[in-house]
């Protein structure tokens, strides 16, 4: 079977593009089972994200045109319409890239860690579905295993790139534990959101998000179990607040230093940790001078974020050392089933050459013959009949000068030269054959005739 991924993403596409090709919870099952009536169709997974549409299938042969005239018509698309943005990789290329997305390599936040659960998912919904086989089950386990190795083994996901996870990394840093801290978030847009989230994550112990308008703070609040208050009651709360993380479109300040020099004595000076991530400014510049604040500004993360870039930039290229390694690993693996049914079909004339030697075998006892005799006529014929076939080719092979395939010979069976005989007229009894390119076996009559005497 042939391995192929075609898709779009964030490099090849734009999102009015990747809208229309996304594949939404309540239609993947339909999709995947639309596209496993696709006659080349064997094994499918469906990735489906806001940044990416990726078909990973086992296909009977290369079928690249067909999967992306599937993909155009199901969402009621002309293939000319989504050709320009699409992407095809086959066999290694495949496997590379899967390994990349998984890791974060291909994200649009290099090294992100939320793409290996969506790989996960995608891969459980449609291992649920009965779309996925040996190949592609293979291929996704195999995937994870390598994605946790990057993670472990590089710094690709240790360092904050995003405003809001290097506030919250930052927040980490000074207090180590943040489950008894309390964060106060102003302002409810989508880096404030950023922000709770990974402030759940992390485990805080409690949340107030403060809103011009109190219903979008409800909103935001209700996802995270926070408490949700209008800017106007700030003063009344901001003395609770360990961490306060700000980021409105206010023209003017929404913290004076008046107002946060209140709240410190209430706090009887313990330490506030505040990030205004607003421009304009929604924290007051002179609240930095106040002893027992911490204030860092969206440029004083900028700093750090391009810092942690670099450092992510330096993993990527750890990782993919890594990925290369493990593709090599998998194609191997990938390369042995060729030979599987060769080795399943050689055993089974293996097996039947073994039941037809035996069955006679048997009938020697039952006429009458010895234990001792059966067994010989047992040993020699069966190592006659496996031996014919290879000896024969071996010695043409000779023949015609054939030197590879005498070299292929050696390394397949592993042959040794025989120790030197300590009595050379001395014959093994029963080894009425010395040539084992000769017949097939000796004592071709009937089987009830037992097997052919050796002159003594």
């Amino acid at each position: 079977m042939q391995l192929l991924t075609l898709g779009i993403n964030h490099k090849t596409a734009p999102v009015d593009i990747r809208e229309r090709l996304t594949f939404g919870p309540d239609i993947i099952v339909a999709a995947l089972r639309s596209l496993l009536e696709q006659q080349a169709v064997e094994e499918a997974v469906i990735l489906s994200t806001c940044n990416r549409t990726e078909l990973y299938c086992a296909l009977r042969g290369s079928r690249q045109e067909e999967i992306g005239h599937w993909l155009a018509g199901f969402h009621g698309m002309e293939i000319e319409t989504i050709s320009p943005y699409l992407y095809g990789h086959e066999g290694k290329d495949a496997v590379r890239h899967l390994l990349q997305v998984a890791s974060g390599l291909d994200s649009l936040v290099l090294g992100e860690p939320q793409i290996l659960g969506q790989v996960k998912a995608a891969y459980q919904t449609a291992n649920d579905a009965g779309a996925t086989g040996k190949l592609l089950g293979r291929l996704f386990q195999h995937t994870f295993s390598v994605a946790k190795q990057v993670r472990t083994d590089t710094a690709i996901g240790s360092s904050p790139v995003s405003v809001a996870f290097a506030a919250v990394s930052l927040a980490r840093q000074i207090f180590s534990d943040l489950s008894s801290q309390t964060a106060m978030l102003i302002g409810a847009g989508e880096t404030v959101e950023l922000a709770a989230r990974h402030l759940h994550q992390h485990g805080i112990g409690r949340m107030i998000v403060a809103n011009r308008t109190i219903e979008r703070a409800h909103t935001l609040a209700s996802q995270f179990d926070a408490y949700a208050i209008a800017l106007t009651e700030i003063p009344a709360h901001l003395a609770e607040a360990d961490i306060v993380i700000s980021s409105t479109a206010s023209p003017l300040p929404v913290l004076g230093k008046g107002s946060v020099e209140s709240a410190l004595k209430k706090r009887r000076h313990q330490p506030m940790f505040m990030v205004d991530i607003a421009v304009p400014r929604d924290i007051e510049a002179e609240v930095g001078n106040l002893d027992d604040v911490y204030l860092y500004t969206v440029d004083d993360l900028e700093e750090v974020i391009q810092e942690n870039l670099r450092s992510r930039q330096e993993a990527a290229g750890q990782a993919m050392e890594i990925i290369d390694l493990h593709v090599e690993e998998f194609m191997g693996w990938l390369r042995s089933l060729d030979a599987f049914d060769m080795i399943k079909d050689y055993r089974s004339q293996a097996e039947r050459t073994r039941d037809e030697v035996l069955q006679r075998a048997r009938r020697l006892l039952n006429s009458g013959k010895t234990p001792d005799e059966a067994l010989q006529f047992l040993a020699h014929t069966l190592t006659n009949k496996l031996l014919h076939t290879p000896s024969t080719r071996i010695r043409q092979a000779g023949f015609d000068g054939q030197a590879e395939l005498l070299d292929a010979a050696n390394t397949l069976f592993q042959i040794k030269k025989d120790p030197p005989e300590t009595d050379p007229g001395k014959q093994h009894p029963g080894a009425s054959s010395p040539d084992p390119a000769g017949p097939e076996e000796t004592g071709t009559g009937d089987a009830a005739n037992g097997p052919r005497s050796s002159s003594r």
